[in-house]
């Protein structure tokens, strides 16, 4: 499944998301001019849980490994991150999403703390902003498309059931560790997205 769009409108403008859209996408043009010194430059900047350094917690958060996984994220940010910005006000918005990403980052290295593969990515982040968004607007409306065989379907889906199966995704591939992904960053990202998102509106 694949999201397209919510149906909550935004009572005032993103700045802060638009903001680390833009942030990404230059880091990420910045990758594409590297050629071969990308492989040295991630491994500097990004983290390496056999290594950690703060520095790379936050810039790691910042850089993507190829097109799918920039585009990937920040259109996944665009859709939700709106709402959660409006819901939290910029400036805490801003600070709830790095927060969420340093948590993200000090999940992965406590799940794989010898790695030697760099973590990068917004993804822990972004998890972050999905979990706060499921909390707040969990009756909202997802459209979809929904590939069946060779076709592409659109379905119209509560939020906390597409953000559920994700969550329910997250574990399933992190358990079993599927592939270079850093699935634990999502789980830690959006288990403190929930948490946080708690915390501040009980406040």
């Amino acid at each position: 499944m694949f999201p397209i769009r919510d149906n909550v409108p935004s009572k005032s403008f993103p700045f802060v998301t638009w903001a680390l859209i833009a942030a990404n996408a230059a880091v990420f043009y910045h990758e594409l001019t590297l050629g071969k010194r990308l492989g040295p430059f991630l491994d500097a900047h990004g983290l390496v849980p056999a290594r950690p350094a703060f520095d790379d917690f936050v810039t790691s958060m910042f850089l993507h490994g190829g097109w799918t996984h920039a585009v990937g994220n920040l259109w996944t940010l665009w859709i939700f991150g709106d709402n959660v910005e409006d819901r939290l006000g910029h400036f805490r918005y801003l600070a709830f999403y790095l927060l969420c990403g340093l948590a993200a980052g000090a999940v992965q290295v406590v799940a794989q703390p010898g790695s030697a593969i760099p973590v990068i990515g917004a993804s822990g982040a972004i998890a972050g902003v999905l979990g706060a968004y499921v909390f707040f607007f969990p009756r909202a409306k997802v459209t979809t498309v929904v590939p069946i065989f060779i076709f592409l379907h659109y379905a119209e889906i509560p939020a906390f059931l597409y953000l559920g199966v994700w969550f329910l995704t997250q574990l399933y591939s992190g358990a079993l560790a599927i592939g270079g992904v850093a699935w634990w960053a999502h789980i830690g990202g959006f288990l403190t997205g929930v948490w946080w998102a708690y915390r501040l509106r009980s406040r």
